[in-house]
């Protein structure tokens, strides 16, 4: 049986990897990835991305790069509802928690929403195969889209409630009239989710762990890499299952400190700016 590898990454997709403002990959990043997964270190992108975006702006990107084949490499989308490898090829099957799928009249809705007026900040991104969502649009001004998606955050409560679905936003509940709250609303500096309320990123942990589990010996530490509070929950669901693990906080807002692990930050960077350099000074040490 081979040695289990000294280092994994968890790696969120939007801020640590893709630029929040282009929704694009550098490829000075691409390329030091592909440094790590060459050199054993087991990469689990941990997204609510679709499968779609992830496939087009890493997973082949990366296969023709010349991805090789014993790279362990999964992205786990959606929070966690579905998921694909990563291969020579670009991606494998895609596979479908279809227990995580929101009803069809939540993507009506959203539909519904960004036609009457909501669509000069934002659209809906067709891409998702279990959640449903809207996305910032790139040509209007990060402001512009927080003030509007505001209101629109509000709408779609009022919305998914009357359409007897109980929903979450932030720590308010609007339960359904059996007293359940099964979805939750998720608002981010770039879109707002609709989602189950079993999915999140420490599903997207556990479900990368069974993927590398299937394949071989799991590291004997990790790095999760994230820029929001909820990302956290990566390093909290590998600390819970007893793996050593150091968070990586790229966000804007300073970093929490009431963690039973390490919690580090990027010098005078955020985002993927930040996502890069600490890559960067992973392949530098991990290169063969």
């Amino acid at each position: 049986m081979s040695a289990p590898p000294p280092l994994g990454l968890v790696l969120d997709v939007d801020g640590p990897v893709a630029s929040p403002v282009s929704r694009t990959v550098a490829r000075p990043m691409l390329d030091d990835m592909l440094v790590l997964l060459a050199a054993g270190v087991p990469v689990v992108l941990n997204t609510g991305r679709s499968a779609a975006f992830v496939t087009e702006h890493l997973l082949e990107p990366l296969a023709a790069a010349g991805l090789p084949a014993a790279a362990r490499l999964h992205a786990v989308c959606e929070k966690g509802g579905v998921w694909t490898t990563g291969g020579p090829d670009g991606a494998g099957e895609v596979h479908v928690d279809p227990a995580l799928r929101v009803p069809a009249v939540a993507s009506e809705l959203l539909a519904d929403l960004v036609g009457r007026g909501y669509g000069d900040a934002m659209f809906v991104d067709g891409t998702k195969r279990v959640m449903a969502t809207v996305e910032a649009r790139t040509d209007v001004p990060p402001e512009f889209y927080a003030g509007r998606r505001r209101g629109f955050d509000a709408d779609l409560v009022a919305g998914l409630t009357a359409a007897g679905l109980g929903c979450r936003l932030h720590d308010r509940a609007y339960p359904d009239a059996a007293g359940r709250t099964p979805w939750r609303i998720d608002p981010s500096v770039i879109a707002t989710d609709v989602e189950s309320a079993d999915s999140g990123k420490a599903l997207g942990v556990r479900r990368g762990l069974a993927l590398l589990a299937g394949e071989g010996p799991l590291p004997r530490a990790w790095h999760t890499v994230g820029d929001s509070r909820g990302d956290y929950a990566m390093a909290d669901q590998l600390h819970a299952l007893g793996h050593e693990v150091t968070h990586v906080d790229v966000g804007p807002e300073p970093p929490l400190t009431d963690r039973p692990y390490r919690v580090t930050t990027v010098d005078d960077a955020t985002y993927e700016a930040a996502g890069a350099a600490h890559l960067r000074a992973l392949a530098r040490r991990w290169a063969i």
